[in-house]
């Protein structure tokens, strides 16, 4: 049989440890005779009793584990401890705050034994969400698809199923700073869509607020393209070329064609045109000094050159 690790980011949701189990326990009791299962906490420095609750659930099932980190470090970074240690052919990752279905997991394994490597949830837009994120949600994916090299799927979720041969991929990336599903769809691999609508949290409130979404939006943008690191540099350009052509055409009315040049510049207005022209030249030898910072940058993050795809037996 297959083995399936779900794997479960948690930062204080202990009051929804216990549903989200016997939850899982009814969706996944018809596909054990196909399927293994291992549930994998991560436990994100929680200062209620999630890992309290944790602990209940792994003396009485032994198929439920337990990573518990020594402080809140973040939901990208404990789904990437997630994947760093599950053993399954293929991990799923959802939250344990029950608003990913659990009821769409035999839909995931349908579309992953159907040869998707890489399956995605996509969330419906959802009136209940506030405005602030609805727009600025697709402004999110609006930028950072017209800079980034990378197609990031608007509305995509971290509700998704990965397959072994991706995940062990992805567990060779080392930047500290990152955007899990933006990752993951660097790497390509084929993949399968599940749309699905959010269910209502069952219990407490939303982790992320504005402003930490608003982090992971810029953490995103450095993560994913190099468009913000070379913007100086662009905007030197244009103001040099536009600086250029404005001294020129006072360089030649006032001293050839002085008499029949139809508008002529004061020597303030001469004075500022240079000035701005300086700073053009300044801005690009910053866009320039961004290009080698944009090189090291792509070293020390040592992403792979290259991904083979091996077909599954």
């Amino acid at each position: 049989m297959k083995s399936i690790s779900l794997i479960i980011p948690a930062y204080n949701e202990s009051a929804n440890i216990a549903p989200l189990y016997e939850k899982l326990q009814t969706v996944l009791q018809p596909l054990r005779g196909r399927y293994t299962f291992e549930i994998l906490f991560v436990n994100d420095g929680s200062k209620d009793t999630t890992g309290e609750e944790v602990e209940k659930l792994m003396q009485k099932d032994t198929q439920v584990q337990c990573i518990n980190f020594s402080r809140n470090f973040g939901k990208e970074i404990a789904t990437t401890a997630g994947l760093n240690h599950c053993s399954g052919d293929a991990g799923m990752m959802l939250d344990a705050d029950l608003q990913h279905p659990a009821e769409l997991i035999p839909d995931f394994l349908d579309k992953w034994e159907k040869g998707a490597d890489v399956v995605i949830g996509i969330r419906e837009e959802s009136r209940s969400d506030a405005w602030i994120k609805r727009v600025g949600g697709k402004i999110f994916y609006s930028i950072l698809n017209k800079i980034s090299d990378t197609e990031i799927i608007p509305n995509a979720t971290d509700f998704r199923l990965l397959d072994r041969a991706v995940i062990d991929e992805f567990n060779r990336f080392t930047e500290t700073k990152r955007l899990t599903r933006g990752l993951i769809d660097w790497l390509g691999f084929k993949r399968a869509y599940i749309n699905f609508e959010a269910n209502d949290r069952l219990h407490g409130t939303a982790s992320y607020s504005v402003w930490k979404l608003t982090k992971l939006a810029l953490h995103s943008f450095m993560s994913l393209s190099l468009f913000p690191l070379k913007v100086v540099g662009y905007i030197g350009i244009l103001i040099t070329s536009l600086s250029f052509i404005s001294g020129l055409y006072i360089f030649l009315g006032k001293y050839f064609f002085k008499w029949y040049w139809p508008l002529t510049f004061s020597d303030s207005e001469d004075l500022a045109i240079f000035i701005v022209f300086l700073v053009g030249i300044m801005l690009m030898s910053i866009g320039l000094i961004s290009l080698y910072i944009a090189n090291i940058h792509e070293e020390v993050i040592k992403r792979p050159l290259y991904i083979i795809r091996k077909e599954r037996r």
